[in-house]
């Protein structure tokens, strides 16, 4: 996967994994199931308005809180392709990667995308296209391990396919 494409659903600061996946949820670990109740908290109209590519962008300490694998699993299973945010809570951003939910910090990018907004993103190059407005964003590129942890769909299918190519 080197770029996404889809339609913004914006958020502020300090998103936190209780809004993202409530606690009253977590007796299951069925992304389908969860994904039924990503973001009600703070969005009753997520599930119903989230298309399977859309982008959330969201400001500081997107994913603050506990630690739960449950919210970025939510996340990726309600069709989001993509989550740009200022700022990532570190448990939360090393959980996005393990599970292959492709996340970005760029500010720039936080600053300027308005909800509804078509975006590119290119992880290959870092580079976040506003289709909507007609403006680029440069973010750092995502590395060369962890492209090919998100072409795997994730870390531990990763290590399988690395498994593999080792025998």
């Amino acid at each position: 996967m080197q770029k996404v494409r889809g339609k913004v659903i914006k958020y502020g600061d300090n998103v936190d994994t209780d809004v993202i996946i409530p606690a009253r949820y977590l007796n299951t670990s069925d992304p389908q199931e969860l994904a039924q109740h990503c973001m009600e908290d703070i969005d009753k109209g997520f599930v119903n308005k989230v298309q399977h590519g859309d982008i959330i962008v969201a400001g500081k300490n997107f994913g603050c809180g506990s630690s739960r694998e449950h919210a970025p699993i939510a996340i990726k299973a309600s069709g989001i392709s993509c989550v740009i945010a200022d700022t990532f809570a570190r448990i939360f951003y090393r959980n996005s990667i393990n599970i292959g939910l492709p996340i970005i910090e760029c500010t720039e990018a936080v600053n300027n995308i308005s909800n509804e907004d078509l975006v590119e993103v290119n992880f290959e190059t870092g580079e976040i296209q506003n289709i909507t407005k007609n403006k680029k964003y440069q973010a750092v590129a995502f590395p060369n391990f962890m492209q090919a942890i998100m072409s795997c769909d994730g870390l531990i299918n990763y290590i399988r396919t690395q498994d593999a190519s080792n025998k």
